[in-house]
């Protein structure tokens, strides 16, 4: 396997000027590898990081395929020296290749508790499409053959439990009665094999989309997912938050009342409320009007839901980028950036005794930014001056670190970034 010495390879290196957030500046790498135009997604989870003592970082990333139109898949390894390595995904002898589908074939990935990669990609309603490592950092082998099979799937998000276990969120497509459903899988990592755990969301008419999972120090799973019209539409609603506790096998709303499952539009924990004159339309593109469009979640150190989302709201053009927390009161939402439009490209992290906002604008020579609430205002920080970025991932590493996953589209390259 070629591996790449950070050092030794030409890359850019920037450090960066905080806008008033009061934080260490972040250094950007531009990975060393060849990066496909189709590696762009606001719903994936391609990013994960491993290591107390030590730091890796795992990126699943779209690379180029044999023609235009098609890409392979790989993962990019950044070992805690700095090397680089590129693990790429194989049907046997043959490296894996699918047609490009903007915004639905692109991969998420894991690492679970004996150091096997995880990684499923390249599902627009198509049937599993699941790489695993066979042994333990090695190179992913086709495994699709091993999950549950007789339903189609998309917009896979995946998540790696306190006791290595994974757990995964798809929405089911294969469906004749008028409904797309959210369905929750788990890799028992000491027997080696996946089962449903449930189908945990549906409602006639509607398609369940799947945003986000994220475990807590309790070992409970945090759900995030919104809705759209069946069978499609980029613009959903009704953001909606559940919480399982794999434990006691039982899933609750923010407040800790027991639901059953699947849950509907009236039994769901609702984040993001129907605005008055918001309604939900079958659609190929945006149908304009109010609506969510991205979400990513993650917990305080009270172990309570904190949910970054884009929402456009009545009368907007654009969607603003919004904060959900929850406390006695219930759901509370403000506005962190409404200044200008924003990409689908979305995410956040706590940092001590803050949540970290991450986004994208549409334009501009700066596109990448953080926000932190600083003295009861927000304050932006430019992530990568002068790199049209228009994806992003980040992931908080087990050091208290975030890693960026930044995708610069125009260029063709993929970075990876630290913010302490």
């Amino acid at each position: 396997m070629k591996k790449w010495k950070v050092a030794a390879v030409i890359m850019a290196m920037l450090t960066l000027v905080p806008a008033g957030a009061g934080n260490a500046a972040p250094v950007l790498e531009a990975v060393p590898f060849p990066m496909d135009s189709s590696n762009q997604a606001g719903w994936w989870s391609p990013l994960a990081t491993y290591g107390l003592g030590f730091e890796y970082a795992y990126m699943a990333y779209n690379a180029p395929g044999s023609i235009p139109g098609k890409h392979t898949v790989a993962i990019a390894r950044r070992d805690n020296d700095g090397n680089w390595s590129k693990l790429p995904l194989m049907d046997g002898a043959a490296p894996a290749e699918y047609l490009d589908d903007l915004g639905h074939n692109q991969p998420s990935m894991a690492r679970d508790g004996s150091g096997r990669f995880h990684v499923f990609a390249s599902m627009h309603s198509n049937a599993w499409r699941y790489y695993r490592s066979d042994t333990v950092g090695g190179i992913p082998q086709n495994h699709s053959d091993e999950l549950p099979q007789g339903m189609t799937v998309t917009y896979p998000v995946v998540t790696t439990a306190p006791n290595g276990d994974l757990y995964l969120m798809v929405r089911a497509d294969k469906d004749p009665a008028g409904k797309r459903d959210t369905v929750l899988f788990r890799w028992n990592n000491a027997d080696s094999v996946w089962t449903q755990v449930k189908v945990i969301a549906t409602h006639l008419n509607r398609s369940a989309y799947p945003d986000d999972l994220v475990f807590d120090s309790n070992g409970d799973l945090h759900i995030l997912f919104e809705w759209a019209h069946f069978a499609a539409s980029p613009l959903r609603h009704q953001l909606s938050y559940l919480k399982y506790s794999p434990a006691m096998d039982e899933f609750t709303k923010a407040d800790g009342t027991v639901v059953t499952t699947p849950v509907t539009l009236t039994t769901a924990d609702i984040v993001q409320p129907l605005a008055p004159g918001e309604a939900y339309v079958q659609s190929g593109s945006d149908p304009g009007g109010p609506g969510v469009q991205s979400a990513k979640m993650t917990i305080d150190s009270a172990n309570r839901p904190v949910i970054a989302y884009r929402y456009r709201e009545v009368g907007s053009a654009s969607f603003a980028v919004k904060l959900a927390t929850y406390d006695a009161s219930g759901w509370n939402l403000q506005t962190v950036f409404n200044a200008a439009p924003t990409n689908a490209a979305i995410d956040v992290t706590w940092a001590g005794n803050a949540a970290r906002i991450y986004y994208v604008k549409s334009s501009g020579t700066d596109r990448a930014f953080m926000a932190v609430n600083t003295g009861g205002s927000w304050a932006e920080t430019s992530l990568a001056p002068g790199i049209p970025i228009e994806r992003l991932a980040v992931d908080r590493s087990p050091k208290g670190i975030d890693i960026l996953y930044l995708v610069d589209v125009t260029n063709l390259k993929l970075y990876y970034g630290r913010n302490n």
